[in-house]
């Protein structure tokens, strides 16, 4: 006989059904404990891989009943709409959000960025998008966007409250990246929000740097709150998955383009998502102590002309990041003094304990030559020399310290031959 569908408390994957007791826990206790069902974990302490395409219905009037009531959420339909493995990961980073109405998954954090500028815009609308944003994510707005007839203008990431000059008659949305990708620029998330709210526009932010536990965006006003849960939630650089977190009257419209998209993240991938939250809070607090440590060392040093880090406070926006966050993550940048590509790829190479590669977040160390005036429109950032990206990962600091040591030495021999 077939299995009659599992009908779960709550109307949305990842809808936040159980906020009040949520948002009284600390941040620890709810990466612990949020999206852990009883009918979902059935005695297991991680709820388990519920993997599925086909759902069977005891009979045909049982099925037809289960279509039929439309709203299928926290319900085994059919295997696109989630199954309690998706729908836990779903509900812990809606209950990360205090005042969430719900998440929906997605198999990479930039399916999450397309899904939720699809739930927001139409042809002949507008988007105003931060100059800093994640290059993919430009890529969508040149590329997609644009040939949808849907037009994007870039804007200084530290225009604050006045981008109310930019906002015209086909302005929908704003979309924020803070800090932003490549340079840290940290944004005036409130007079950006005030000026959105007062014009009637959606606003979205990616907010995979500081993750809710140091910026709970949907609290700050945001609309819609990306992540690139490969990054920091995931933790382990071994899943691609993405989130997007809305507030009050924004879940449906993001769930109805979702299941239009097709968008579904498998249960596998969110069960490395869960797993990996579950120690983001322990993860985050060393990413934290060890980026600030060697951010502050690489101050000192006389082959670096200028330090990244939205917690120094030379960054531009760091009074935004004193007034707004409550901590910051692994990843920063530093610009050499003088040099080429071809002395920074060559200190780059000299490291032993980073690895050179895309993405950040997980439990390694990594560099990476960038070049943030490739991806500029409105702002021309300007350096004495090239800039390199560091992911802070989970080493000790003073070994890191010695690799970059190191590493900066053959650059200074480099710049002497």
């Amino acid at each position: 006989m077939g299995r009659r569908p599992h009908h779960a408390k709550g109307d949305g994957p990842g809808v936040n059904d159980d906020s009040g007791d949520s948002a009284r826990l600390g941040n620890h206790t709810r990466v612990v404990t949020a999206g852990r069902r009883k009918e979902w974990a059935q005695g297991i302490v991680s709820v388990p891989v519920w993997r599925a395409s086909t759902i069977l219905y005891d009979s045909v009037a049982d099925l037809r009943a289960t279509g039929a009531r439309g709203e299928t959420h926290h319900t085994l339909f059919y295997g696109r709409r989630g199954t309690p493995t998706q729908w836990s990961l779903a509900d812990a980073l809606t209950q990360l959000e205090p005042g969430a109405e719900g998440t929906f998954l997605y198999p990479s954090g930039v399916a999450a960025i397309a899904a939720a500028l699809l739930s927001v815009l139409s042809p002949g609308d507008e988007v105003l998008m931060v100059d800093t944003a994640y290059d993919p994510t430009r890529s969508m707005a040149m590329g997609l966007l644009k040939r949808m007839g849907i037009a994007t203008r870039f804007y200084d990431p530290m225009i604050g409250a006045g981008i109310a000059a930019l906002i015209g008659d086909r302005t929908r949305a704003i979309l924020l990246e803070s800090p932003g990708s490549l340079t840290f620029e940290v944004q005036d998330v409130p007079a950006i929000v005030g000026v959105a709210k007062a014009r009637g526009l959606v606003t979205l932010l990616d907010n995979s740097w500081a993750t809710p536990l140091f910026f709970p965006a949907i609290a700050h006003g945001i609309d819609l709150s990306i992540l690139a849960c490969t990054k920091y939630i995931g933790g382990h650089s071994d899943v691609m998955l993405g989130s997007v977190t809305a507030g009050p009257g924004h879940f449906a419209a993001l769930r109805d383009t979702s299941f239009q998209l097709g968008q579904v993240a498998s249960a596998d991938d969110c069960w490395l998502g869960s797993r990996g939250l579950r120690t983001l809070g322990v993860r985050l607090a060393q990413h934290q102590a060890s980026a600030l440590r060697i951010a502050q060392w690489l101050c000192t040093r006389p082959e670096v002309a200028q330090v990244l880090h939205p917690a120094l406070p030379d960054c531009p926006g760091h009074a935004h990041f004193v007034r707004d966050f409550m901590g910051s993550s692994g990843l920063f940048a530093f610009a050499l003094n003088g040099g080429n590509d071809a002395t920074r790829a060559a200190m780059i190479d000299a490291l032993d304990l980073f690895g050179i590669g895309y993405s950040w977040g997980g439990f390694e160390s990594l560099a990476l030559p960038v070049d943030p005036a490739r991806h500029r429109s409105a702002t021309r950032p300007q350096f004495a020399g090239p800039l390199i990206r560091l992911s802070i990962g989970l080493e000790d600091a003073d070994d890191l310290i010695t690799d970059l040591d190191r590493a900066l030495g053959h650059f200074r021999a480099g710049l002497a031959g």
